[in-house]
């Protein structure tokens, strides 16, 4: 299908955002990555601008595979939308991911802080943990090391990427075109949307709890929690203006 215009203009930001940001270096990433909000780098305006955001080079297989998929389902949508609808929904989804990524680092690191606080450890002690990441194996006796080393990366490990938006469009395409059908490089057998999509949100999901992904080399770094965000939100509006859809042509 040929390029919409919107998804163009998407295409055209998120390059700018990735030269740019290379190029500006740590000063772009700080100001404009998502950080916790508890963490001094922490601006307001991260939720929108993170979406832009991308892994800093060598890597160009974050955005190369969040520009394929927004190409390719994009364009679906704002074709069948239009440009207002499809832009919406777009930054709906991302601020979706956002939010949830957020709400769950949000309970991570209170969650930790509170068995530290109730266990009565110095606030020089903690500090050392958030800002250094040091600590004294005394402490493992009162939380586990995973849920330390979790506390340490919610409150540091900044979140980049159009990853949440683009599982919104994945979700809205499976509304939208429940039998066509897909594949991953790794799957040979093409899948239909309505099955593909919620398993590998469901894979990707099951993957976040044991620390790797799907659509990553593995180990931590991947936001799973901003990626089912997006879906979320992708679900929810899709559902509701199904729901909606025809009000217009009722009568009383």
């Amino acid at each position: 299908m040929r390029m919409t215009e919107t998804v163009k203009q998407l295409l055209i930001i998120n390059v700018i955002f990735y030269i740019g940001s290379n190029y500006v270096g740590d000063m772009a990433y700080q100001l404009f990555s998502l950080y916790y909000p508890e963490n001094p780098s922490f601006r307001y305006w991260q939720p929108l601008t993170s979406m832009f955001m991308h892994a800093k080079m060598p890597n160009l297989s974050h955005i190369l595979f969040n520009m394929f998929a927004l190409y390719s389902f994009g364009s679906a949508l704002e074709h069948y939308w239009g440009a207002k609808k499809f832009i919406f929904f777009y930054i709906s989804c991302g601020l979706g991911a956002s939010f949830l990524y957020l709400g769950f680092n949000y309970y991570q690191y209170h969650q930790a802080l509170s068995l530290l606080q109730e266990a009565n450890v110095p606030l020089d002690v903690i500090n050392a943990v958030l800002k250094e990441g040091k600590y004294n194996n005394s402490l493992l006796e009162i939380i586990p090391l995973t849920e330390l080393e979790g506390m340490y990366h919610a409150y540091n490990t900044p979140a980049v990427g159009a990853s949440g938006a683009i599982y919104g469009l994945l979700t809205a395409f499976a509304f939208m075109f429940p039998n066509a059908e897909l594949a991953l490089l790794f799957i040979p057998v093409p899948i239909k949307a309505k099955y593909f999509v919620p398993g590998i949100i469901a894979i990707d999901l099951f993957l976040g709890f044991k620390g790797s992904s799907i659509f990553g080399s593995g180990g931590t770094g991947i936001a799973h929690f901003a990626h089912i965000g997006g879906a979320l939100t992708g679900f929810i509006m899709m559902w509701y203006w199904k729901k909606n859809s025809f009000n217009k042509n009722r009568w009383n």
